[in-house]
């Protein structure tokens, strides 16, 4: 069965606001994430239960099904190995490469999604440090916990950013942040939780509390 462009936009949206299918969310929330009419949102959700890919029950929310899940993981699969290739093929910066990824991610031949994995070699992540769903829809990434978390002195790797904003990006960029980059936290204040790293190359770098809680980490 094929599914419009915009009724994926839908079923990934629900995935993402339902955290992966756990919690049920309202319509209003999903009109206010889509910028459109909660009207409009129960028009779609009408169609979407008929193709069983969303449940629904007043007052208690929606949320993807089985089949539902499986679409947006799916979708979501393939957004982000188009954002890897974008960056590692034709040198898109990862500040970029949300919005082309938007459009490829409605391609619907399985064939070439299960090229494109193998001609980029597998990739685990894409180039936010999102996890990226194999064939099966299953996620292969190892465990990591918010930098804000991290003891003083501990060594740390960065491994995905929260904010994939454009603004946000770039100014992880001027700070030479990038993924992979390993560090010590060398200071916290405790007035407003800001704190000092100290990169591989020895540079020191500013970080406001709140850019903090937008980057995750593993210890190293």
């Amino acid at each position: 069965m094929s599914f419009s462009f915009t009724e994926e936009n839908y079923i990934k949206t629900i995935y993402h606001l339902s955290d992966g299918g756990k919690t049920p969310v309202s319509t209003n929330t999903i009109a206010e994430e889509l910028k459109t009419a909660a009207a409009s949102v129960s028009d779609m959700i009408k169609k979407l239960a008929v193709k069983d890919l969303v449940s629904y029950k007043k007052y208690h929310g929606v949320n993807v099904s089985k089949k539902g899940e499986s679409l947006a993981l799916q979708i979501i699969r393939k957004h982000r190995l188009w954002e890897v290739f974008l960056v590692e093929k034709l040198n898109f910066k990862w500040d970029e490469v949300h919005e082309v990824a938007e459009q490829l991610e409605h391609i619907a031949s399985p064939l070439l999604i299960s090229r494109l994995d193998h001609f980029l070699d597998f990739p685990k992540i894409d180039p936010h440090g999102d996890p990226i769903p194999n064939e099966k829809g299953e996620f292969m990434v190892g465990p990591q916990f918010p930098l804000i978390e991290l003891t003083i002195n501990t060594a740390a790797v960065l491994t995905a950013v929260e904010n994939t904003e454009s603004l946000f990006l770039q100014h992880l960029d001027n700070l030479e942040l990038r993924l992979g980059i390993k560090f010590t936290i060398i200071q916290r204040a405790d007035f407003d939780g800001s704190l000092i790293l100290k990169l591989e190359n020895q540079k020191e770098v500013f970080l406001s509390k709140e850019v903090a809680q937008n980057l995750l980490v593993r210890n190293i």
